[in-house]
């Protein structure tokens, strides 16, 4: 990986800022707290985003919203961006992420951007959730962590080590065999419990299978019971359905008699309705006899009918008139009203246009109201007609009701007496007709006297019909004991089958079980005496080979850096051991630019081992070192030069405040700060 640029906005010391590094070593120069540092932060806010530890109110400059980092770099080259800023409402937090490869640019979520970009680098998978480790142990990390890591404990920095080289999982394979083997002896456990009553179970097994073939047997001999059932009943019914003809005729005979009776009963009520009418007729015609008609007195009722219809309708025509005239007269009254209304809001003449004078007015008023006295005495005179007409009209019409009443009742006489021949030859016929019921009932009641006969005839089938249903219910119990017996048989069987299966299947489980547990013995022992030491073995054995590559380095670099009274290696913990004449000198005791030189060995010792270890990794072509001469004299700084010489590294970037290391390297990039502002000098 070769950087090319950085873009920032609004972080930390820094408002807007671009700065474009070179191939080769860069020294970052400038002042503590001039904000060199924040630069190495970027780059990895940009590569990596926040990391857990890390508060974004460390990277957003006070007072400011929004932040933005674009980071522009070359992989192999392939040209890549990433974009990263951050936004603050109530708390600070990421708020955009993407990535732009070869100009096709992808946003997603902070997580999935982070998985691109170190696929990108080619980091192991396993380093995706050990936050940015790899990077900060083979590119860039701040040297107070490095001696932070020279002073934990052992196994604090075994542990470490292990998630830096990656080799980690030797210890996790450990946890898990043993976990494993854990597993595996309770599952053993489990499945022996599961195993105690299997022998138990063959033997009811067998048991089963003998009791299954008796209840076979008990099953035939069922079988044929309930066949031979059937049979008895079958001859039962035959018998009875011989018995049931007769039963039917006689019921027929039954039936026919009662048709016969309830034929008899109407015959007798019609005969006596028909008593009745004929006396109804006879009272009827008695009284019609009794009545008298004079045709002459209807004649002259007809006539003063016809005066009276002929008087109204004459009085209705005078009435009508007198209405009209009324009406004509009150329509007059009404016109010469309006005469006057229209005269009395007159000015001028509509036909001569001369001014109509109150004169004139009052002469036409004067002749109006003559005209309108006149019609009011003949309307008067014309009321008291019409009234007289409304009672000459009543006393009419009350007439001639009553002459219309008496002409109905003689209407109704003459009627009657008209319907007397009618009601003598009703009486003939019904007399006839009662005649003729009465031979219908002699024959009626001499059919039924013989079906009776019949009856009795038939009435000794019903004692053997009800022998016979008798013995048949007996023969249908004994079928339905025998269907129940056999039922009972059947699912007894059909039960003890079942449970012979699902025994079956349980032993067949169990037995399979007790393979299986003779297995997992194997697979435990086999874990736990072979296995887990070998594991041991691999571990301990690339531990060494690690151990003896990294002392090899550590020491050269110790070398270059110190004076030759001086040596050091590594112990079998990595940690660093220092020598003075063959006498181990105590950390303690160093010097402070010593201790850098330790710490600036071990990173350089460590970085080496990891990207040769790690070969596929796009990274270690990169160093940044950060501050790597703190406290070393000036004979130390000298010798700086022939570290850098012999990193062979495509591009170095150092961060320093030291104006010897200028000398040391290819490029310088100067920032200076003023008002709290950080500017790349131009």
């Amino acid at each position: 990986m070769i950087l090319k640029k950085l873009q920032i906005e609004n972080i930390r010391s820094y408002e807007k800022q671009e700065i474009n590094f070179p191939k080769g070593s860069t020294l970052l120069s400038g002042d503590i707290g001039v904000g060199k540092t924040t630069i190495l932060l970027a780059i990895e806010f940009a590569l990596f985003g926040l990391q857990p530890s890390q508060k974004a109110s460390s990277l957003l400059r006070n007072g400011k919203n929004n932040a933005k980092v674009i980071l522009e770099f070359e992989i192999q080259g392939q040209n890549i961006i990433i974009e990263r800023t951050l936004k603050k409402t109530k708390t600070i937090s990421q708020d955009f992420a993407s990535i732009t490869t070869d100009n096709e640019k992808y946003q997603g979520s902070i997580t999935e951007v982070k998985n691109k970009i170190l696929k990108l680098l080619q980091y192991p998978r396993e380093f995706a959730k050990k936050t940015n480790l790899l990077y900060k142990f083979t590119v860039y990390t701040p040297q107070e962590e490095m001696k932070q890591i020279i002073l934990e404990s052992k196994d604090t920095r075994l542990n470490t080590l292990r998630h830096v080289f990656g080799i980690d999982k030797y210890k996790k394979i450990q946890e898990n065999a043993v976990l494993l083997t854990s597993k595996l002896r309770e599952k053993t456990r489990i499945n022996q419990g599961i195993l105690f009553d299997l022998d138990e179970n063959k033997e009811r097994l067998k048991q089963k299978q003998e009791n299954l073939i008796i209840l076979k047997q008990k099953q035939k001999q069922s079988a044929e019971n309930y066949e031979r059932a059937i049979k008895i009943t079958s001859e039962k019914e035959k018998l009875l359905q011989e018995i049931e003809e007769k039963i039917n005729e006689k019921k027929k005979f039954e039936n026919e008699k009662s048709k016969s009776q309830i034929l008899i009963q109407e015959k007798n009520q019609q005969v006596i309705s028909l008593n009745n009418d004929i006396k109804n007729l006879t009272i009827q015609i008695q009284e019609i006899k009794k009545i008298s008609f004079n045709e002459q007195e209807f004649n002259s009722l007809n006539q003063r009918i016809q005066f009276q219809e002929n008087k109204y309708s004459e009085l209705q025509k005078e009435y009508i008139q007198i209405i009209s005239e009324i009406n004509s007269k009150e329509s007059k009254i009404k016109e010469t009203q309006g005469l006057k209304n229209k005269i009395s809001s007159m000015q001028k003449c509509p036909t001569c246009l001369q001014e109509v004078s109150e004169q004139y007015k009052q002469n036409i008023f004067a002749k109006a109201d003559n005209e309108l006295q006149e019609i009011q005495k003949i309307i008067n005179e014309l009321s008291k007609r019409k009234n007289e007409s409304d009672k000459q009209i009543e006393e009419v019409k009350k007439a001639l009701e009553e002459f219309k009443k008496q002409k109905s009742e003689l209407e109704l006489l003459k009627i009657k007496l008209e319907n007397l021949k009618e009601k003598q030859q009703k009486v003939f016929e019904i007399e006839s007709q009662k005649q003729a019921i009465k031979k219908d009932l002699e024959i009626l009641e001499k059919h039924t006297i013989e079906l009776e006969k019949s009856i009795q005839e038939y009435l000794k089938y019903d004692e053997i019909y009800s022998q016979r249903s008798k013995e048949l219910q007996e023969a249908k119990q004994k079928e339905n004991k025998s269907a129940i017996k056999k039922a009972e048989i059947n699912k007894e069987i059909q039960f003890s089958e079942q449970e012979i299966k699902e025994k079956e299947k349980q032993i067949k489980q169990k037995e399979k079980i007790r393979q299986e547990t003779e297995k997992i013995k194997e697979i435990e022992y086999w874990i736990s005496e072979k296995f887990l030491e070998l594991v041991l073995f691999t571990e301990k054995q690339v531990m060494l080979a690690l151990k003896e590559e990294f002392s090899k380095l550590f020491s050269k670099w110790f070398a270059i850096l110190v004076s030759d009274e001086l040596s050091a290696t590594l112990d079998e913990n990595f940690s660093p051991i220092v020598n003075q004449q063959d006498y181990e000198l105590d950390y303690s005791f160093l010097s402070g630019g010593e201790r850098t030189a330790i710490a600036l060995a071990y990173r350089l010792a460590l970085n080496q081992v990891i990207n040769s270890l790690l070969s596929k990794i796009k990274t270690k072509n990169l160093v940044i070192l950060d501050e790597p001469t703190d406290g070393f004299s000036s004979q130390q700084l000298d010798k700086m030069r022939d570290v850098l010489s012999q990193l062979k590294t495509e591009q170095l970037i150092i961060v320093s405040h030291e104006p010897k290391i200028e000398s040391f390297v290819d490029n310088i990039i100067r920032f200076k700060k003023e008002a709290g502002i950080t500017n790349v000098e131009e």
